[in-house]
């Protein structure tokens, strides 16, 4: 049975908050495409758009907007941010960005067997994955028994958690999140044909720059390519989506007994997730669908996985496992039908 996810308003919400009390500009005419790059959230972005090139400074201020939002609202790297201080019991106030983002993750909760949770934020501290030292011998047990979606919900738009030890971590979602926010505000602006890309999670619309759909790269998952778009997999052919890769190939580190401890956490072993899988690529109509699935299927393994993704409606995904040893090709592939059709050969 098909699902879809509850996140069909997201766009369109984000923009109310965002854009209340804005003006819209008139309709671009322009075939002239700028580039626009950056730092925000802690990592990179770029943006392509058909603008005119004294378009720049306006749309990188309504960039620049979002990126200060979005660090305010949910940044566990920044003490002051709301969601810290959801984390250390200073206020159970929240704000549209983290509902929206709760009512996601909680959707994806439900159809992942409770393999993408958003509470993992202990967990992920006690790794070395939040910003903090890894803790040498981590109270997994002690951990667990304060994550978990069902230990907390949100009433009248406030915080109400069963432990107070319970904290949030979007990492796994925020990305993309704000991949739709600055797709919104680019639109406000009536820019028809863009990509917007931050930190590898991206959404695209109308025409790139030739005329065609937007073409996007997804990296071999080789243990040691570090540099984005050094040695690709293969090249998506899309537009008027949105794509995100997840994988644990870059982000791990090997402890003192020389095990590879990987970024994604299993949220009910309290472990580090030993899998077949060694990248997901998920294309979905938000960026932060195709950030928070990508995360799943990592969490989830190659077979449930697929079972997983086979069942919601407007999802695709290209996976990449390990090939069995001895087999002429490094990696095995999988894709949906529909993916099969925006693989450029």
């Amino acid at each position: 049975m098909n699902r879809t996810l509850n996140f069909s308003l997201i766009n369109r919400l984000a923009a109310i908050v965002i854009l209340i009390s804005m003006v819209a500009c008139a309709p671009t005419s322009s075939d002239e495409y700028v580039r626009i790059e950056g730092v925000g959230i802690g990592t990179t972005y770029r943006i392509i758009a058909r603008a005119e090139s004294d378009r720049i400074p306006e749309i990188k201020e309504s960039v620049d907007r979002v990126f200060d939002e979005m660090t305010a609202s949910m940044s566990i790297f920044d003490s002051t941010s709301l969601i810290s201080r959801i984390n250390r019991n200073q206020t159970d106030s929240t704000d549209l960005h983290i509902r929206l983002v709760l009512s996601l993750a909680r959707s994806i909760n439900a159809i992942s067997y409770g393999m993408y949770d958003v509470t993992v934020a202990p967990l992920t501290k006690a790794y070395g994955f939040a910003g903090s030292e890894a803790q040498a011998e981590p109270n997994i047990d002690s951990l667990l028994e304060f994550v978990g979606m069902d230990k907390m919900r949100v009433e009248e738009e406030r915080i109400v958690k069963d432990d107070p030890r319970l904290q949030l971590d979007f990492n796994s979602i925020a990305k993309g999140y704000t991949v739709d926010c600055i797709a919104s505000e680019i639109e406000r602006l009536n820019i028809e044909d863009y990509m917007v890309e931050v930190g590898g999670e991206i959404a695209c619309r109308g025409r790139n720059p030739k005329g065609g759909d937007w073409r996007i790269a997804v990296d071999s998952p080789y243990d040691g390519n570090m540099i984005p778009g050094e040695n690709c997999q293969v090249v998506i052919s899309m537009t008027d989506r949105a794509l995100a890769t997840s994988g644990n190939y870059r982000r791990y580190y090997i402890d003192n007994e020389g095990r590879k401890i990987a970024h994604t956490i299993n949220p009910l072993t309290g472990e580090s997730v030993i899998t077949d899988l060694l990248s997901a690529t998920i294309i979905a109509p938000t960026s932060a669908e195709a950030d928070a699935l990508g995360t799943m299927c990592m969490s989830l393994g190659l077979e449930r996985a697929k079972e997983v993704i086979e069942g919601i409606s407007g999802v695709d995904a290209y996976l990449i496992s390990a090939a069995p040893e001895g087999a002429e090709e490094d990696f095995v592939v999988w894709y949906t039908p529909a993916m099969a059709e925006l693989i450029m050969k």
